[in-house]
């Protein structure tokens, strides 16, 4: 393990306090410029996920309506009601956006698809660079905000459905994460820089109750107009 990677899980609570739990829950809202070009406005408002803190399953609720869910594993998007009795399933949801262009609009299995592969990996980072098949390095510095943030390049195993396999984590001085650079498959390699803020411990772990995610240009700054994605949390819990 890197000596940036063991600070920054040390920052965040440190992975023997993550390891005491198996999943998480928080209530959310999510906007942003995206789901207004894919049709989706207001989709993801006032919602509750569940995730599985040490393998991929995620869900959120109430979906579309009340009484309905959608659950995302690896290759599996499913609608289903809070009992689990499923109404609706895509198999390897990934390979339905394939010849998508920008203005492509999303249905409801593309929209959950991709807030829940974001969610579970924003969610879980940087603990989840832990797992078993994560590589990581670190690369040099950026200097942003008045502050030198150390970057992490992590490769992500195949088995973990993300937003790509290579992805960059920039931490503070204080070990917390600043920004999350990354591009996106399913959006053709759209760029992504994911600045997280207003941290709160919750049970001994520190969290980002906001996220703001922006492109970037070719010299990796930020492209301030438009917000691509807003996700703002209410409320953070930890389940053994």
């Amino acid at each position: 393990m890197s000596d940036l990677l063991n600070f920054a899980l040390e920052a965040h609570g440190g992975l023997k306090r993550w390891n005491e739990f198996q999943t998480l829950r928080a209530e959310l809202s999510i906007g942003g410029a995206i789901w207004e070009v894919k049709h989706c406005q207001g989709l993801l408002t006032d919602k509750t996920i569940d995730l599985q803190t040490h393998y991929q399953q995620l869900s959120i609720t109430p979906y579309l309506k009340p009484g309905l869910r959608t659950v995302f594993v690896p290759d599996r998007q499913t609608l289903e009601t809070l009992t689990g009795e499923v109404a609706e399933v895509r198999e390897h949801p990934e390979t339905a956006f394939e010849n998508h262009v920008r203005s492509t609009p999303w249905d409801k299995f593309h929209a959950a698809f991709f807030a829940s592969e974001a969610l579970w990996t924003y969610l879980t980072s940087p603990f989840l660079y832990t797992y078993p098949g994560f590589e990581s390095e670190e690369i040099d510095p950026w200097y942003e905000n008045g502050e030198r943030w150390r970057r992490l390049r992590v490769t992500f195993p195949d088995h973990i459905v993300s937003h790509t396999r290579t992805q960059i984590t920039h931490f503070g001085p204080d070990g917390l994460m600043r920004r999350h650079d990354y591009t996106v498959d399913i959006l053709g390699g759209a760029t992504g820089a994911n600045y997280t803020t207003n941290y709160q411990d919750f049970q001994g772990l520190m969290m980002p109750m906001t996220r703001r995610i922006y492109a970037y240009d070719e010299k990796l700054q930020k492209v301030p107009e438009p917000l691509l994605v807003s996700i703002d949390f209410r409320h953070v819990t930890f389940v053994s």
